[in-house]
Order: structure tokens, then sequence, then C-alpha cells
């Protein structure tokens, strides 16, 4: 209860503050935040092991795919051995967003990672405005960015 509540007073600290961040891809390529301003930014916490995962990962591919012009998703993977079995893994699910093979501490960053999947959404100006541990779908989503109740996550 101690420890909900220490991450609770967290959120409350970080909520609406612009984090910076910085991530290097499986090609190579730096994703900051600030790279991303004017646009919604989500940032996905994944492992191949994870089912909620996978079950999510196809809504991602779909909202990145097609809400280019105006939101981005980086997926991180997190709690793998081999990086090679990660990016084959990511083919085979066709993952068209950028990937990131990172860790906790690389993760920390972001912000808290008490579970998988974990997604942070920033949006066009940069601030962290919603948070979501579990699978999430494409039209959760949809409904937080467009401001409908039901929205993706919590709010922070």
């Amino acid at each position: 209860m101690l420890k909900r509540m220490l991450f609770l007073a967290l959120l409350s600290v970080l909520a609406g503050q612009t984090l910076a961040f910085s991530l290097t891809d499986s090609q190579g390529r730096k994703h900051r935040l600030e790279d991303y301003k004017g646009r919604w930014v989500l940032v996905n916490f994944w492992a191949t092991w994870c089912p909620p995962c996978l079950e999510e990962i196809p809504d991602l591919v779909a909202l990145h795919d097609d809400r280019r012009n105006n939101l981005v998703v980086i997926g991180v993977a997190l709690d793998y051995r081999n990086p090679q079995e990660v990016l084959q893994f990511a083919d085979q699910l066709m993952i068209s967003y950028p990937l990131v093979l990172g860790d906790y501490k690389m993760a920390a960053q972001v912000g808290p990672i008490k579970g998988l999947p974990t997604t942070y959404l920033y949006n066009p100006q940069g601030k962290v405005v919603a948070y979501n541990v579990g699978a999430l779908t494409r039209a959760a989503v949809e409904r937080y960015i467009h401001g409908k109740p039901g929205g993706a996550a919590q709010k922070r």
C-alpha cells in the first residue's frame, strides 16, 4: 500500500511536466522527445514473453501507420537475452514503428515501469498526459487523444 501511495505521489509530481528523453532505436536513430513537438508521442515498454504486450502490438502498429502526421509510437523492448531474437520477433509481428532495445536504467528517463506492458503518452507540447500499465487498444488511445471519457490511460 505504501509503495502504491508513493508511486501515485510520484505521478502527481510528474503530472504535466515536460520530461526529456533520448532513445536510440535498433537502426541507430536517436529519438528525442523535443524532436516530436507538435505530435503525440506514445512510448510503449514491452517484452517478447508478455502476452498482453503481444496483444496490443497490432493496434500500436495501426496507430503509428495511420496517424504518422500527428502521432509517433516508440516501442522499447525490455527483459530480453538476445537482441537479434527481439529484432526477428519484431519483424515477424511487422512492427513498423521505431524499436529500442532497452533496459530498466534507460527506461527510467521516461518514467517508472511497474509492469509490462507500460505505456506513456505525451501530448504535442511534450508533456506526459497519460500512463497505463497493461494492454492498451487503439480505440482507447484515440478516445484519449480526442478528449473523450474512457480514454487510453490514467490521466497524470
